[in-house]
């Protein structure tokens, strides 16, 4: 029989387990944050401006051979956005991203599907403000010295995830579409 100690730790292990997403997690495969990026390209009044995450997470399961197996999770952490001082802080309020309420934008692959050598479509749902959307996100992938680079950009409309209301609802200050780049550095992904 288990002390109450050891099963509150046994549930403890169970929720986290659970909390960390599907049991098929690859052990090894992991994200390498200093070799990695998260940018965007908004325009307010006409003009880019580029602004990045500085603080991201993968977990991934991805083998170029088992595709129909393979799973990506990635979460970008709302309140590390970095574009200048003024609007870092505008953007963590309820109108634009509300990292209070919302701390997190999170993906979740679906489907991946092979089209080309190291060229990839990663279906998911891509979820901002509690609002989730479908995505597919092309990705290439490119391997050297034991290290996977995964590359890739795609555009959102900010307005469907909620990004913006009230008075930044107009598009003619700033512009519904949003450009985003990522280089993710990944280590333990089987060769091509």
């Amino acid at each position: 029989m288990l002390s109450r100690r050891n099963a509150w730790l046994s549930v403890a292990a169970l929720m986290g387990a659970v909390l960390a997403g599907p049991s098929a997690w690859a052990a090894g495969q992991a994200l390498i944050p200093a070799r990695s990026e998260v940018t965007f390209v908004a325009k307010q009044l006409g003009v880019p401006l580029q602004g990045r995450f500085k603080v991201f997470a993968a977990q991934t399961s991805f083998d170029p051979k088992a595709l129909a197996q393979s799973q990506i999770a990635f979460q970008v952490d709302l309140g590390s956005v970095a574009l200048n001082a003024d609007a870092d802080t505008e953007l963590r309020k309820p109108d634009w991203f509300n990292t209070v309420k919302f701390p997190k934008a999170t993906f979740q692959s679906s489907a991946i599907k092979a089209v080309g050598a190291g060229k990839f479509e990663v279906a998911g749902k891509l979820v901002i403000k509690g609002v989730s959307r479908d995505v597919v996100i092309p990705v290439q992938l490119t391997q050297a010295q034991g290290v996977s680079l995964a590359t890739g950009g795609f555009a959102l409309k900010r307005l469907d995830f909620k990004v913006g209301e009230g008075d930044w609802a107009d598009t003619s200050i700033v512009a519904n579409d949003v450009q985003v780049q990522f280089k993710l550095a990944l280590q333990g992904i089987p060769a091509l």
